[in-house]
């Protein structure tokens, strides 16, 4: 018996690599529209746009709450995520209302995790303020301790959340000639065993530690984690870097350490808010480096997120198994 199959409606919050839109307008089953630009859409036409859809493909800069899950109504089968966070979605409500999601997880790990010692790099061995220097005619002679900074060889590195980004970051730190791996987390890993990993109390971490890399995720249990009290018990000789999610670090707090030698320096690829005002006190600070989220800008990870989020959705749409589906 054949029945016509029901297009069904998709709204896209932003336009995405064409790689995922190709297989969206392909796929047959999907009428889509687009918030075509490269600018997040704005909350208005997000619930306009949203109206009716049978499937959601998001990114991290759109709040998912209950007003635009009631301003989709009853059609709505899918969301998918361009994201491998989910801390933008009301994930309570849409279990409630028995909507999947789909997510890119393990696609943007190795991308991250390059990122990540890029960033640990930049900021221990200050490549930021040494091309400041070069530009404005600092760079005279040869000195001793001009512009020295802190090497991984022999040092301590602690990462915070041992998943899949935190255990490519260890990974590539190894080589360095790092002496101690400790990590903290909710459990301990037996993958840790690969890189010699030691699982530690968050104080000891924290204390020991000559790195201290976060690369968990953003939980009730982890917001505001990175506060006074854990920046006191850093080494003044130790670098701080986050690429996990801003709201994981007290920012007064972290100006306060950097700006009173308490830590030596930070790098951070996120921040609260994002973007970061231009002039907030953390861009002052010669021993603050700050990216602007870049973790996982590569071109061929942001092609093959923008694939997996296509699937994701599709599958959601049909009611068939899903590449990368977030199961709670």
């Amino acid at each position: 018996m054949h029945t016509a199959q029901k297009i069904m409606k998709v709204f896209i919050t932003r336009r995405i690599p064409q790689e995922g839109l190709k297989i969206l307008s392909q796929a047959g089953v999907c009428k889509v529209s687009l918030w075509d630009s490269d600018e997040p859409v704005p909350r208005a036409e997000l619930l306009k746009g949203v109206a009716g859809a049978h499937g959601l493909l998001c990114l991290l800069s759109d709040k998912i709450d209950t007003e635009v899950l009631d301003a989709a109504g009853p059609n709505l089968k899918v969301i998918s995520t361009l994201s491998v966070g989910f801390d933008h979605m009301a994930m309570d409500e849409i279990k409630k209302r028995g909507v999947r999601v789909g997510y890119t997880p393990d696609v943007l790990t190795d991308a991250t995790a390059e990122l990540t010692v890029a960033l640990l790099l930049a900021t221990a061995r200050r490549l930021p303020e040494g091309v400041v220097e070069v530009i404005n005619g600092g760079w005279s002679t040869w000195k001793p301790l001009w512009l020295c900074g802190y090497g991984l060889s022999g040092s301590t590195v602690g990462v915070i959340g041992l998943g899949r980004i935190g255990m490519a970051i260890a990974r590539r730190l190894k080589p360095f000639g790092v002496k101690k791996l400790l990590y903290s987390g909710r459990t301990a890993k037996s993958y840790a065993a690969e890189v010699e990993g030691e699982y530690v109390p968050l104080d000891t971490l924290v204390s020991e530690s000559d790195f201290v890399v976060v690369s968990c995720a953003l939980t009730p249990d982890t917001q505001g984690l990175c506060n006074k009290d854990f920046f006191c018990k850093m080494k003044n000789t130790a670098v701080f870097i986050n690429t996990s999610r801003g709201a994981v670090v007290n920012q007064e707090d972290l100006y306060q350490a950097l700006s009173s030698g308490q830590i030596a320096c930070a790098g951070l690829d996120v921040t609260t808010p994002e973007p970061l005002p231009t002039d907030h006190p953390l861009l002052t600070l010669k021993n603050c480096v700050v990216l602007p989220h870049i973790g996982s800008a590569t071109y061929s990870t942001r092609g093959i997120m923008a694939e997996l989020s296509a699937n994701n959705l599709l599958a959601g749409l049909r009611g068939t198994d899903m590449p990368s589906e977030l199961k709670f």
